[in-house]
């Protein structure tokens, strides 16, 4: 890296990498997780992202398909390319709501049974994969460090007129 005069490092000489070294960790770390969670759910003919939406069928039955996206923390379009493609392959059905003729209800079928056992194991071996050998202390230091930056940026998004998106 250049010096200036003072001593100091160039801007220019500067990786941006390095502007922002967690940041730059988090990307690394969330690109590799997905990419093992993408090769893992393949086996089981799963999209990254279709396993979360079957987990919360899973634990919190029949949900509206609005409230899966405000849940799931994702854009309308992408829940309902998911939920055709899981309804295809016979994981989950649609109806219409009952009391809200606009709404559609969607819940897990008896086949997806059978999916959730390989998500509960693609999920434990996922979990082995990204935490290695460490003892129940780091993993808890780990987890306190991931609370702590979600809610470093929790606090940025409602501090934002328009949070990034």
């Amino acid at each position: 890296m250049a010096e200036t005069p003072g001593g100091e490092d160039t801007p220019s000489e500067r990786s941006v990498a390095d502007l922002g070294p967690i940041s730059h960790a988090i990307f690394r770390v969330a690109r590799l997780h997905k990419a093992f969670a993408g090769q893992l759910l393949r086996d089981v003919g799963l999209y990254p992202g279709q396993e979360l939406l079957m987990i919360q069928l899973w634990d919190r039955g029949p949900q509206r398909q609005v409230d899966l996206v405000r849940t799931l923390e994702t854009d309308a379009p992408s829940v309902a390319r998911s939920v055709r493609r899981l309804e295809a392959a016979g994981f989950v059905r649609r109806t219409p709501s009952p009391t809200d003729k606009r709404a559609t209800i969607v819940e897990a079928t008896r086949a997806s049974l059978a999916l959730k056992r390989s998500v509960e194991r693609i999920w434990a071996e996922l979990e082995a994969l990204t935490v290695g050998d460490m003892d129940a202390a780091e993993k808890e230091r780990a987890l306190q460090v991931l609370h702590v930056l979600e809610e470093n940026l929790l606090a940025a998004e409602a501090r934002e007129p328009d949070p990034p998106v």
